[in-house]
């Protein structure tokens, strides 16, 4: 057996009996018969383990498993061979409170069920026929291995591997030399972990990720997580750690004011970036903009100093145990005017066309680390971003020349010759300094003598020793708008690319340290469209030159060699981080290929050799039988037309729709049932309603005439949507990689069939699921079950479509879908189209009968894709026009980007995302009957380009009337700068039967026959008056009050409107917030799942609702009738 790609079998068996040995004497005493709580923290002392992912090996009843989750700094998964005893131990763990971050499940008794460099500590009495070398195999770097031999305990912990590394600062470390010595990042193929929210905020704004490091085993960075749904609510900035290997939250920390979160489109600040480091075990930074510099232990977050003198810090470096300050000076911090509340969106989008950043001195202070003890100042004049450190010198550019002081004394060492730098200094923007060996590589932005027509700048090399100019060179450009120039040293050479534009030929050049001489130069070996740089500089490994001209490229600069991944990118001004043997994707507000492109915060990894996804695997031991396994099950299908809602969206086209009648008048609360936790939206047959508690993997039961609970099932990983219900029986996936079957009627397991081609975890969105999940909602169609096993067709192996006998869970047909066409055997991004390309992630399935859809991709019922291409956006009639949401029916975010779909294509890009929504019904969420689709969506000026963001509700043909709706004003470029003119372009826009403006932020829909219900949250904001007046109080107060009812702090709306022409019918207030999509309606009443965890019935009888004053104003942009 191999182990993992960060280490032989040789050198683990050595490493792991050398620290055996050490650590049978260490370990101590056997842990007598003692309370779990106790033993969970004689066994976490013991192991020194301070949060993350713990496995308990032969987790018996599930007590010390439980207890092994001493904080929420854990995450704890227990195993057991025996079905029967994970049960229990569910039972138990269930009754704490804390199914979910702590969970149980069954493993096969050899193979640990885990990525490689996973978990953090393995806990096992009894390894049983666990293999050592498996053990360290799933273990993470510095992870422990806690197992009992005879009589002892043994601590085994697995050596960091020397040739993975660190990223301590924004810049990799105090040289600022962006290039990780880390030999085992590579081309992405499989997922390490994902987690966070799915995007940043907004992408018209500041970007949502100031900054990320990561050191000891974590990863750190300062994120604004407010409420997608709107940029102009306030924001709340954190600071969050995770572990590095496996994405469990460790710790999180409040950041109080931070700059201007409506600060302008690409514009920075990128000096935010320089706010965090970390190293060993502190972490660096200020709470806030005006705040002090302190120190945090890494491990709990805790403040172990606060530095003074250091309020206003803008810069932070670490070296050897010294710090070295950038701060502002009394008075002149970050901002030229930091106290002025900027009156409307409009002031702040000029703010930056000015000099931002002070001209006055800072202050650079050299503080020892551990003791807070000040070393030396120097006050002077720093380019933002220039400073940077190493062992013997810090070097800054003070505006006109680069100094150099002495580390030790901070006096001076020597001066360059005057050396430009640009001036002002774009809030974007910054010098690029470089330490390296004995040569200080510095570039300010300005421009070059013209070079072979091409747009440059200069990038200047002086001696480390005396500041003498060693040589000066054109840097070819890179980055977008303003980000600073890349200078990369790797392999020896100062690399930099012509990559900037989309239009730009992709060279690379390498030059000579010393000398400034050409030694490498080479085009891309790889044709494909190019955008712009994605917005923040290029990073590197030693082999490996990280571009983002589109997604991520490894350019191999030995080879020459360039390997496209357009599928994923980073974070706006921050970008990736290759660190840990991983690439880390923080989250992106990016409208490009977004059918196909990762989303969350992502840490990839290279091709394991020895967790490689197997690609044809047998059915044998797919298939598990359970004791309702072929037993006589009634159907629970109602004769009566609309008594059922079986499946999500009541019906395999996922329309949302029922001939059933309710009564919009005198509804009433007739009954709720608190199940806890996030709940899925309902579905019901034959008097019973399904819903699932995502977070704990229960399918519950409840009788929907009383609300009494009939029965739960809990399943291995999550259940993200609502079970199937088919001829009795209870159908759906999970996020475990299995399909279940339970008799509707008790809940009694019939059987289960493994989707994904092996049982392997991964961290996921703070749990534990397998690397290839699949959705609850299961789409049955024809009596034939199907359903997507995966995350993404470029990473582990792809997707698997699987077609599925519903009655035995015989496999019917298994397609795999991964990154090459199945006709040609290309790669699919050689069907890239702009900024779109082939559909490449999963979701809930739906069809109409003639296809089976996954987003905008048609398959034929027989599993194959109809086609494999991109389909124009313009192109929306066909036979395949469908209910889709490009980013998934389950995404509840309400991001900017996206918005549902009825048609056939959707299309990507800044120029691209807003073009469906003018051509054809979409909306936040869609419902639709025969003949008409009904909507609550922006209002068609709020599409693109635009902050405040407004909706209406409406109703719309299915191919409805386009027309032209004036102009929209383009601004005119030239070499990728504006030009002060602009251009019309024409704005179309489809023509509604009508249209209201509602004051009711909407989460949820369903058409009931002749009443189209609306649930949702208050809409207290006008954002177009809100832009207008920022400052004013009442605007901020009524921004806060939105953003508190986004969180469902102010209960939540239930509104009637009839189908024909959009009049108020009735309206309630609710107690709750609706969970997003979670309400269903049958014959005279309504199911409605909310944000607290209750599941709530409306109908005729109960406790009246109480009347809200909702407002409902007819729109003049509307169909003649």
């Amino acid at each position: 057996m191999t182990l993992s790609r960060f280490e032989t079998v040789r050198r683990c068996r050595a490493a792991v009996l050398a620290t055996a040995i050490v650590c049978l004497v260490a370990a101590g005493p056997v842990l007598a018969a003692d309370s779990p709580k106790a033993e969970a923290t004689r066994i976490l002392d013991a192991t020194g383990v301070k949060g993350g992912l713990v496995v308990h090996v032969g987790c018996g009843d599930g007590r010390l498993t439980a207890a092994l989750r001493a904080s929420d700094s854990y995450l704890v998964q227990g195993l057991d061979t025996d079905a029967a005893t994970v049960t229990a131990a569910r039972v138990h763990i269930a009754s704490l409170g804390v199914y979910g971050p702590v969970s149980a499940d069954t493993f096969n008794g050899a193979r640990l069920p885990y990525n490689d460099n996973l978990v953090n500590l393995l806990v096992a009495e009894d390894l049983g026929k666990v293999p050592a070398e498996e053990a360290m195999r799933v273990l993470a770097p510095n992870g422990v291995l806690y197992a009992k031999r005879g009589s002892e305990w043994t601590k085994t912990v697995k050596p960091r591997p020397q040739e993975i590394d660190e990223w301590t600062h924004y810049l990799h470390d105090a040289t600022n030399n962006a290039v990780a010595h880390d030999s085992l990042v590579a081309p992405p193929r499989q997922y390490q972990w994902v987690g966070g929210e799915r995007y940043s905020r907004q992408h018209d704004h500041m970007s949502s990720v100031s900054a990320v490091v990561t050191t000891g085993g974590r990863v750190f960075y300062i994120f604004d997580d407010a409420p997608r749904a709107s940029i102009m609510t306030p924001p709340e900035w954190h600071l969050i750690a995770r572990d590095a290997f496996n994405g469990t939250v460790l710790w999180q920390r409040d950041i109080g004011p931070w700059h201007e979160h409506l600060w302008p489109l690409k514009s920075g600040p990128q000096i935010m970036a320089r706010r965090l480091v970390a190293v060993g075990d502190r972490v660096y930074v200020t709470l806030g903009t005006d705040a002090p510099l302190v120190a945090l232990d890494a491990a709990t977050g805790q403040t172990v100093r606060t530095y003074e003198d250091t309020k206003v810090t803008e810069e932070i470096l670490c070296d050897d145990g010294v710090l070295f300050l950038s701060v502002a000076a009394k008075g002149q911090p970050l901002r030229s005017d930091p106290e002025k509340k900027y009156a409307s969106l409009a002031e702040i989008r000029g703010a930056n066309t000015g000099p931002l950043w002070a001209e006055a001195p800072r202050t650079i202070m050299a503080v020892e680390a551990d003791s807070g003890k000040l070393l030396w100042t120097k006050t002077s004049n720093l380019v933002s971003l220039s400073l940077a450190a190493d062992a013997q010198r810090v070097v800054f550019h003070d505006g006109d020349k680069v100094q150099c002081l002495d580390r030790k004394t901070g006096r001076p060492m020597w001066s360059s010759e005057p050396i430009p730098s640009q001036t002002p200094m774009r809030s974007s923007s910054g010098g690029t300094m470089v330490i390296y060996q004995d040569v200080v590589l510095y570039s300010g932005q300005i421009a070059a003598e013209k070079y072979e027509d091409r747009r440059t700048t200069t990038v200047f090399a002086l001696s480390a020793k005396d500041g003498k100019t060693l040589w000066k060179a054109p840097l070819l450009p890179g980055g977008h708008q303003g980000t600073p120039d890349d200078l990369l040293v790797a392999g020896g050479l100062v690399w930099h690319g012509e990559i900037a534009q989309g239009s730009d030929s992709g060279v690379t050049i390498g030059r000579d340290l010393h000398t400034g001489e050409v030694k490498s130069e080479f085009l891309p070996d790889v044709k494909t469209h190019w955008f712009h740089h994605r917005c923040y500089r290029a990073k590197a490994t030693e082999k490996y030159l990280l571009y983002s001209r589109t997604g991520i490229e490894f350019v191999d600069h030995a080879a020459k060699q360039w390997t496209c991944n357009h599928w994923v990118r980073g974070a706006c001004h921050y970008g990736v981080m290759p660190a840990n043997g991983l690439i880390y994707a923080p989250p992106h507000p990016c409208a490009c290929y977004i059918e196909a492109k990762l989303f969350g915060f992502s840490a990839l990894s290279a091709a394991s050799k020895t967790a490689a996804p197997p690609r044809d695997v047998p059915d044998a031991g797919r298939l598990d039988k359970g004791p309702a396994y072929g037993a006589e099950i009634s159907n629970l299908k109602s004769e009566i037309p609309g008594a059922d809602w079986p499946t999500y969206r009541r019906d395999a086209a996922r329309s949302g729709s029922t001939p059933a009648e309710v009564a919009p008048a005198g509804l009433k609360c007739t009954w709720e049932t608190a199940l806890g936790g996030k709940l899925t939206s309902p579905v019901l047959a034959g008097g019973k309603i399904f819903v699932a508690s995502v977070d704990t993997h229960t399918v519950h039961a409840l009788d929907a005439a009383t609300g009494r609970p009939a029965w739960q099932f809990t399943a291995g990983g999550r259940v993200d949507s609502p079970p199937t219900i088919w001829q009795g029986q209870a159908l759906f996936g999970s996020a475990d990689g299995y399909v279940y079957c339970v008799n509707a009627a008790d809940g009694q397991l019939a059987w289960r069939f493994r989707a994904a081609p092996e049982d392997r975890r991964m961290g996921a969105f703070e749990q534990v699921e397998s690397v290839w999940p699949v959705s609850g909602s299961v789409l049955v169609q024809d009596d034939v079950l199907y359903c997507v096993a995966g995350r993404s067709m470029f990473v582990d192996g792809g997707l698997r479509l699987l077609r599925l006998d519903p009655k035995t869970g015989r496999k019917l047909s298994e397609t795999i879908m991964d990154d090459r066409d199945p006709g040609t055997g290309d790669n699919l991004q050689v069907h890239i189209q702009g900024l779109n390309m082939p559909v490449g992630l999963p979701d809930v399935l739906s069809s109409d009968g003639k296809y089976v859809y996954m987003r905008s991709l048609p398959f034929t019922m027989d599993g194959q894709r109809k086609f494999v291409e991109y389909i124009n956006v313009k192109d929306q009639e066909g036979d395949d026009v469908h209910l889709f949401s490009p980013t998934g029916f389950l995404d509840d975010t309400m991001w900017h980007r996206t918005y549902w779909v009825y048609g056939r294509a959707f299309a990507s890009g800044a120029g691209g995302y807003h073009q469906a929504g003018r051509l054809v019904p979409a909306g936040r969420l869609l419902v639709f009957n025969d003949d008409t689709v009904y909507g609550y969506g922006r209002l068609w000026k709020y599409y693109r380009w635009t902050t405040p963001l407004e909706y209406h509700l409406f109703a719309a043909g299915m191919q409805p009337e386009v027309v032209q709706a004036g102009v929209e004003k383009k601004p005119v470029k030239k070499a990728g700068k504006a030009t002060g003119k602009s251009r019309d372009l024409p704005v179309t826009r489809f023509v509604p039967t009508w249209s209201d403006d509602v004051s009711v932020q909407t989460t949820a829909l369903v058409l009931a026959k002749n009443v189209l219900f609306v649930a949702g949250v208050p809409d207290v904001s006008d954002e177009e008056e809100a832009a207008k007046a920022l400052s004013h109080p009442d605007t901020q107060r009524r921004l806060a009050e939105q953003s508190a009812a986004f969180e469902g702090r102010l209960g939540g709306l239930l509104l009637a409107v009839s189908p024909k022409d959009g009049t108020k019918l009735a309206a309630y207030k609710l107690d709750a917030m609706p969970r997003f999509d979670g309400l269903i309606a049958v014959p005279g009443r309504l199911y409605l799942v909310t944000i607290d965890g209750k599941v709530v019935c409306l109908g005729a009888d109960g406790k009246p609702l109480q009347p809200a004053d909702v407002t409902v104003a007819a729109r003049s942009e509307v169909a003649a009738k």
